[in-house]
């Protein structure tokens, strides 16, 4: 007596979704992670780097440290920084947070 178990398989098969569906929802996963996580960073180090790119002497910075000050002299990987009248750092630019931009006005809550 011999049974075949064949004719059950092909059954099973034909009733089965298509292999890549089963793929589907890793995908999916993958494109809402690159758009909720890897694009706004991008974004951020682009917008960073262009920050970078125009610093120019007489901008005020924030380092890296927490250190807030103005921009005395720039090269290509550092930029000289004075803290208070007559302290003056090197410090790479890439440590350098924020370019804050100047004060025009009163203040917001005045």
């Amino acid at each position: 007596m011999t049974v075949s178990l064949l004719p059950v398989l092909a059954a099973a098969s034909a009733d089965s979704p298509p292999a890549w569906l089963q793929f589907l929802p890793f995908i999916g996963m993958g494109l809402v992670m690159w758009f909720f996580l890897l694009r706004p960073q991008m974004q951020q180090q682009k917008q960073q780097k262009a920050k970078l790119e125009a610093l120019k002497k007489g901008d005020q910075v924030l380092t890296g440290g927490g250190f807030i000050g103005k921009v005395v002299k720039v090269d290509a990987d550092y930029v000289d920084v004075e803290l208070a009248p007559g302290l003056k750092v090197k410090a790479l630019k890439s440590t350098i947070g924020d370019v804050i931009p100047p004060s025009g006005g009163a203040p917001a809550n005045d």
